[in-house]
Order: C-alpha cells, then sequence, then structure tokens
C-alpha cells in the first residue's frame, strides 16, 4: 500500500486543482475577538461538491490502472466521500456504486445521484454501509474506493495542508475534524514533513469519539456505538492503516459536545454567512476549548452539505441555546384585559411575542387562575432576564419552561 510522502503529496496537490476550487482562507475578525488569536477558516465547504473529499477520491481513482477503474468503483459513505467518488468517476469516466446509511442526509443522497452514481441505502450508520459495500465489492469485481483508511485518499486529503501552508507560512495550530482519520492524517503528516512546529489538533464530536478512545488503549478500537448529530464524523472505528500516522503526528484530540455545535452553526452563518455542516463545525466549537493567544490558527471547515430540515432545527435549537427563543409560563385571572396586560409589559421591554398558549382547565377555579404560556424572542440571556424582570415586577411569577415553537 502507497506511503504518505512529501513527493506523492506534491504530485497530488497538482493533480487535484483540475477538480477543485480554490478555497482561500477566511480571516474571521468574531472569532478572533473570542478567543484572542488570529482564527482563520479553511472553507471547503465551498468546494463543488460541498467538502473536502473531492481530493481524496480523485487522487486515489488517479492512481488506479484502467483495469481496475474499467471494472466499477464502489464506496460507502456518509455523504461527502459519495459526492467526492461520484463525481471523480465521472470524470475518469467510470461508472461508482455508493453506499449509504439509511440515516443520511437527503441532500447528500440526491447530489451523489446528480453525479451519475448508483446509491445503495443499508445500514444506520458507515461501518454497517462499509460491511455492506465490500460484500458487492466481492460479489461485482468493483474495485473499492475507501473513504479514509487509504494512504492513498489520505494523501489526497492532505493537500489541504500544502494551500494551507502556501498561504499562511507561519501558521500556529491547524485544526482538523476527525471521523475515520483519513483527513487529519493528510493534514498532520504532511504538516510535520513541513514544518513539526506547527501543532496539529483533531477535533471529535464527544458521541463517536474512536480515534480519541484508540489513542488512548494504543490499538485501534470499535466503539459500541456513536451518537451525535456530525452525522459525516459518525464512525465507530477509525483505519487500520492510516492510525499509526495519526499516533506519530497529531498533536492533541478534543472533543466537542453536539450542543456547541449548534450555536457553532449560528456563528458562521451570523458572522460569516456561511453555510457549514455538523461534522465542519467541529473545529468552529473547538477554539473555546484551548487557549490561542496571539496565535495563528486554522479551522479547517470540511463541508457544507446540510440539507434544509437538518438545517432549520438546528437553527431553532441555537436561538433556544442562545435566550434569543424562550418561554415562560404565568398564571393570571381569567378576565377582560389581562392578556393584554401581559402583552404591554413584554412590548415595553422591546420584547416580540411569537406564541401564545392559553389554558383555561389548569385550575378548577377559572377566575383565580389559567396558565399563559408566552414564547419570546429577544435579543439574548441579558434582555432575557430583563423581560422576566419587569413581568415578575408587575407582580406575575413567570415561570421559565421549555421553548415552546
Amino acid at each position: 500500500m502507497e506511503k504518505l510522502t512529501l513527493e506523492n503529496f506534491e504530485q497530488a496537490s497538482e493533480l487535484v486543482k483540475k477538480v477543485t476550487l480554490p478555497t482561500e482562507l477566511v480571516y474571521s475578525e468574531y472569532l478572533s475577538r473570542q478567543t484572542g488569536g488570529r482564527i482563520y477558516l479553511k472553507p471547503e465547504n465551498m468546494q463543488f461538491t460541498g467538502a473536502y473529499k473531492l481530493r481524496g477520491a480523485y487522487y486515489k481513482i488517479s492512481t488506479l490502472s484502467e483495469e481496475e477503474r474499467g471494472k466499477g468503483l464502489i464506496t460507502a459513505s456518509a455523504g461527502n466521500h459519495a459526492q467526492g467518488v461520484a463525481y471523480a468517476a465521472k470524470a475518469f469516466g467510470a461508472k461508482a456504486v455508493i453506499v449509504m446509511p439509511t440515516t443520511t442526509p437527503l441532500i447528500k443522497v440526491e447530489r451523489t445521484k446528480s453525479y451519475g452514481a448508483e446509491v445503495v441505502l443499508y445500514g444506520n450508520v458507515y461501518d454497517e454501509a462499509c460491511e455492506y459495500a465490500y460484500k458487492l465489492a466481492e460479489e461485482h469485481g468493483y474495485t473499492f474506493i475507501h473513504p479514509f483508511d487509504d494512504p492513498a485518499v489520505a494523501t489526497g486529503q492532505g493537500t489541504i495542508a500544502m494551500e494551507i501552508i502556501k498561504e499562511l507560512p507561519l501558521v500556529d495550530y491547524i485544526l482538523v475534524p476527525i471521523g475515520g482519520g483519513g483527513l487529519a492524517t493528510g493534514v498532520s503528516t504532511l504538516v510535520k514533513l513541513l514544518n513539526p512546529n506547527i501543532k496539529v489538533i483533531g477535533v471529535e464530536p464527544a458521541g463517536a469519539n474512536c480515534m480519541q478512545v484508540s489513542l488512548k488503549e494504543g490499538e485501534v478500537v470499535t466503539l459500541d456505538g456513536v451518537n451525535t448529530i456530525a452525522d459525516g464524523t459518525a464512525v465507530k472505528r477509525p483505519g487500520d492503516h492510516i492510525f499509526p500516522y495519526i499516533q506519530k503526528n497529531v498533536d492533541e484530540i478534543i472533543t466537542v459536545e453536539d450542543s456547541e455545535l449548534i450555536v457553532a452553526f449560528l456563528d458562521m452563518v451570523e458572522n460569516h454567512k456561511m453555510i457549514v455542516e455538523n461534522s465542519g463545525l467541529l473545529t468552529v466549537a473547538a477554539l473555546k476549548h484551548l487557549k490561542f493567544t496571539g496565535k495563528k490558527v486554522v479551522s479547517i471547515l470540511s463541508g457544507g452539505n446540510m440539507d434544509v430540515i437538518t438545517m432549520a432545527s438546528v437553527v431553532q435549537l441555537g436561538l433556544i441555546a442562545r435566550d434569543r427563543i424562550f418561554t415562560v409560563s404565568v398564571l393570571l385571572p381569567d378576565k377582560p384585559g389581562e392578556l393584554v396586560r401581559v402583552a404591554t409589559v413584554i412590548a415595553q421591554q422591546q420584547g416580540n411575542v411569537v406564541k401564545l398558549d392559553h389554558n383555561q382547565f389548569i385550575s378548577a377555579n377559572r377566575s383565580a387562575a389559567v396558565e399563559l404560556k408566552i414564547t419570546i424572542e429577544a435579543f439574548g440571556t441579558d434582555h432575557k432576564n430583563q423581560i422576566i424582570k419587569a413581568l415578575e415586577d408587575e407582580g406575575y411569577r413567570p415561570k421559565q419552561i421549555t421553548a415552546n415553537l
């Protein structure tokens, strides 16, 4: 199996230019203020296929013989590698079969089909889809293109690091998302070949930290299960072939919670006007976990393929997490004018009522109390507390409850 060498990285960097868009670093004033460092974003979410995966797929396929390509190509993927292989296979005029978990977002399934690939939905997570893809490869003689456990694929992914260092030679830290480890392998290996002083930090979802556990155990470990909204990095077992490169070249691995990804999504939309999928947000959420004062940091945004329904859900949850939307329950007498009185108090504090739920049957004595659940839009935590205090000052006893949208 091919090794990761500087010569191969250089060759791959030239080859992938045929199918990739230039994704120049974006300086983030907002994240720099938040962290005290100089934070740059590598926006691979802006690639043709919406993710970096095209790099590894194209380079890997370029290393195959005509005979291997002629047999047809097959892979398993949660979506981004699928699109990368489909697009690259089309460029080489090869047939592509993609096995995707049944939980894959619809946008990734449809985009993969749009590049001419045959899509087979199987299993709940990547690992189950991969097992089935190997079975189909054996039955039909297809050439398997592994999404991460292949040094050639990792070499293609590592071309990102070549671009980062050319553009920002004095970078101190590079943050890279980790699922199976292909991107982290390529990036960290090339970084250490070019400048061992640059730190490479891997970031995993807390609910799918297979690489972190494997490094702790000193060998590749299979998790019992995964649970994360970061579907592109929901992997139970990292790659066996690339694991030694991770052990040698990745300086540290940290994890982030799903709730942090939700807030990071809003950060990117509101401050950078970018749509970044949950796996791509790992490196943004991770910034709050580390001290980068005065350091130049690059967060790799690995992809932006998110379906609209998931996007709407994440936005809603993000607004709630930031106290931009909240719900309070108040008890008031069932008599004319009480609803107007409550609404007036909220309006005077510049709160915006988005939903009302009036329950007259909370008490047998309606004249004594009915329940009013009010969902309010606010500017943030301070404003929310201001509205609640105003209600209290008017004699109400508002109780904050789960936001009702």
